[in-house]
């Protein structure tokens, strides 16, 4: 990460990965434990599928490795698209909520 763009961009990945990972509890304590079981719950899946697709990417770049931002990037990138199908999973099935 040289340019400042880069670094913007990678802490904005960051931000937008917490967003989708956020689960809401009727308080900020069961709000920061629902988002943490969820990334707890989540990594393991988000890390081997970012794993393959750097092995992969790697092989198809005869052996050179990939920058250790990149590689968070792309754990950022498929923890993103998993948090929000996870979300929809999540929230589709509930009921409304009643006033």
């Amino acid at each position: 990460m040289k340019s400042v763009r880069e670094k913007i961009t990678f802490w904005v990945s960051a931000l937008l990965y917490l967003m989708m990972n956020l689960r809401l509890g009727s308080d900020t304590v069961t709000t920061v434990k629902a988002t943490l079981w969820q990334i707890l719950e989540t990594a393991p899946f988000i890390a081997g599928g970012t794993f393959i697709v750097i092995s992969f990417l790697q092989y198809m770049m005869g052996g050179e490795k990939l920058p250790w931002d990149r590689r968070i990037r792309l754990f950022f990138l498929f923890g993103i698209i998993g948090g929000f199908i996870y979300g929809i999973w999540d929230y589709a099935g509930q009921a409304p909520v009643s006033q």
